[in-house]
């Protein structure tokens, strides 16, 4: 059995040889590796990215991270493409090749059949001499000097110099198309980042209860309407407007510092001119606000009318914290 002190050297030799394979990329970033950039940028079609086994796995988180940033981007496999999947490919499309040695039977297979089609090929290859590297319009070098791998087989740091090659042309891109926050909010709704820039109070409070009393409300009534809505608070109102909140704490330091409420009203208790935001406002805007008032609620009003609580707990759930 190894022991923790090999196991933990082990480790450590094994991101310092793909750390060093990632390093050593920038040398190979020239001119042919911005020409790929320009060529992608100025198509009018996608980029259709092929390759086999831990290639192939590779083309598909490309493909990925092409589309979550603007670049429409589609996965072929390399086997599949010869039997059948060579119809996916339209005019206007560019395929990348990932291979590392540039001569597997079904790239040998593929390449001329893509551009029989007339369609630009960019070679990722760690081999630029190879049949893929000499039969396609353009190279991108991902050569490493050794596999992570103490055999020097499993492919470990050619797999991700070949992901750190397509994250480059990624982000390039992403430059080059004007990629905003808004663009990134429409293509990730579903995701804590999207929410962050697309999620309004409004969103958040239509979920919620509604709880409000009047300003001469007893405090029996106030306690059974913070209870039964579950937002830890409820909005006094007066001619429909907020003139104040109360919240479970101020219900805890009036059972401290009183014996007998049955004659308070909730006006004697409540807190004046509370902190309240627009419904228009982002949801994350809210977080600093409640955050920089250190409170765990805030009253939510649209053109002065109040509609609703956003509590904490919303933010949470909705991963905006």
């Amino acid at each position: 059995m190894k022991t923790n002190t090999s196991i933990i050297a082990l480790a450590k030799q094994t991101i310092t040889i793909e750390s060093d394979a990632i390093a050593n990329l920038t040398n190979f970033i020239d001119q042919s590796f911005e020409n790929c950039v320009k060529l992608i940028h100025n198509s009018k079609g996608r980029v259709i990215i092929t390759g086999i086994g831990k290639s192939a796995i590779i083309a598909n988180k490309i493909v990925a991270t092409f589309n979550s940033t603007g670049t429409p981007a589609i996965f072929m496999h390399a086997a599949d493409a010869i039997h059948g999947d060579l119809g996916s490919i339209l005019k206007d499309d560019i395929v990348i090749c990932i291979s590392k040695s540039g001569n597997t039977p079904e790239i040998k297979v593929l390449v001329p059949l893509i551009k029989n089609y007339g369609n630009k090929i960019i070679a990722l290859t760690g081999n630029t001499t190879s049949f893929l590297g000499l039969e396609s319009d353009f190279v991108l070098n991902s050569f490493v000097e050794k596999e992570a791998c103490p055999n020097n087989l499993a492919p470990t740091s050619s797999t991700t110099a070949q992901l750190v090659i397509g994250d480059a042309l990624a982000v390039c891109l992403l430059n080059l198309n004007d990629f905003s926050s808004n663009d990134f909010a429409k293509y990730h709704p579903g995701g804590a980042l999207g929410k962050k820039l697309y999620l309004r109070v409004s969103d958040l409070v239509e979920k919620n209860e509604k709880p409000q009393v009047k300003p001469s409300t007893s405090i029996k009534y106030v306690i059974i309407e913070i209870s039964e809505k579950r937002l830890g608070a409820t909005a006094v109102i007066d001619n429909n407007k907020i003139v104040g909140v109360i919240t479970d704490g101020d219900i805890r330091r009036m059972l401290k510092n009183t014996n007998d409420f049955s004659s308070l009203i909730a006006k004697d208790i409540m807190s004046e001119n509370p902190k309240t935001i627009n419904t228009n406002a982002m949801a994350v805007d809210t977080l600093e606000t409640m955050e920089s008032h250190n409170i765990t609620q805030i009253l939510a009003q649209n053109n002065g009318v109040y509609a609703g609580i956003v509590h904490l707990h919303d933010l949470i759930k909705e991963g905006i914290f």
